[in-house]
């Protein structure tokens, strides 16, 4: 099926690695022009220059866009290298959990956008793409996946130190809508507007002790999805937000087999969701066929719908 968006620009957060490089690959089979974004400079040219080793078009924009004018820049150089955009897949920043302390992060926040150059026109068919995205994966550090465990994580709201609730919320949240208030001008204007954000089976399913912060986050996520998919609908613009559960991620791979056993065992599916999964129901909302999808939460944990975490 032609998903109709081969003449499309689009801008991708937190792609250097994992679900959100697979979101990446996805949009680039089907000829998606595309921004990188990671906080993470180094990892943000190393996804782009695969993608157009693969007859990608693809630059990198490194920045936070966890902060304002991150988000500002990652934006406007997302449309300046691009000439427009149409898409925003809006993910998070990929540092925060489980990784650095607030002055190792500031320290590696990229005040600018680093500059590439675009590949030909050709619509990317690169069957490599798919094998690098699960090497990539598979050597990711662990603690660069924001949607698990970590430094941020693992406390009572009573117990919690407010500054864990803030970077938690910042991530996941403040984002999404920083992302989205910068990057909805050129969706207007362009005549073609798709924004996917992500949520969590963590809130879907009901949620967990000691993930306070989390939870609110992503379920925030979801109400500024549907109070976005009424603001811009009249304009053309689809708004929509993903729930996965357990994706084969880094961190997925440094589950003991008892963890994998007893995880899986629940799941109807009896598996981890795979990034490239997700990646095909994001490029899925992006095109032409679900023009008519607007404001909706799709959920994918296998049929699970209730979240589970196995401490073994």
């Amino acid at each position: 099926m032609d998903f109709g968006i081969a003449d499309k620009k689009a801008l991708v957060t937190g792609a250097a690695r994992g679900i959100g490089r697979a979101e990446a690959q996805a949009l680039a089979a089907e000829g998606v022009a595309l921004a990188i974004n990671d906080i993470d400079a180094a990892a943000a040219l190393a996804c782009a220059e695969a993608l157009r080793q693969c007859g990608a078009r693809a630059v990198a924009c490194a920045g936070d866009v966890a902060t304002p004018e991150g988000a500002r820049q990652v934006v406007q150089a997302a449309l300046e290298q691009l000439g427009g955009l149409h898409i925003l897949v809006s993910r998070h920043r990929s540092d925060v959990v489980g990784c650095a302390q607030p002055s190792e992060r500031s320290a590696r926040r990229i005040a600018q956008p680093i500059p590439s150059v675009l590949a030909s026109d050709a619509t990317p068919r690169c069957a490599s793409m798919a094998s690098a995205d699960r090497q990539m994966i598979g050597d990711a550090t662990p603690v660069n996946n924001a949607g698990a465990g970590g430094q941020h994580l693992g406390r009572s709201v009573q117990e919690m130190p407010i500054e864990d609730w803030d970077i938690i919320v910042q991530t996941h949240l403040r984002s999404s809508f920083l992302c989205s208030k910068f990057a909805l001008p050129a969706l207007r204007a362009s005549g073609f507007g798709r924004i996917v954000n992500t949520s969590s089976m963590n809130v879907t399913g009901g949620g967990r002790p000691g993930v306070g912060n989390y939870s609110a986050a992503k379920a925030g996520v979801i109400g500024l999805t549907r109070t976005l998919a009424k603001e811009v609908g009249a304009a053309g613009i689809t708004v929509n937000a993903i729930a996965p559960g357990y994706v084969e991620t880094a961190l997925i791979a440094g589950f003991s087999p008892a963890k994998r056993a007893v995880v899986t065992g629940q799941n109807p599916l009896g598996r981890f969701c795979r990034p490239d999964e997700v990646g095909a129901l994001v490029a899925f909302l992006c095109s032409v066929q679900a023009a008519y999808i607007n404001g909706a939460l799709i959920c994918m944990d296998g049929g699970k719908r209730d979240f589970f975490w196995a401490d073994t």
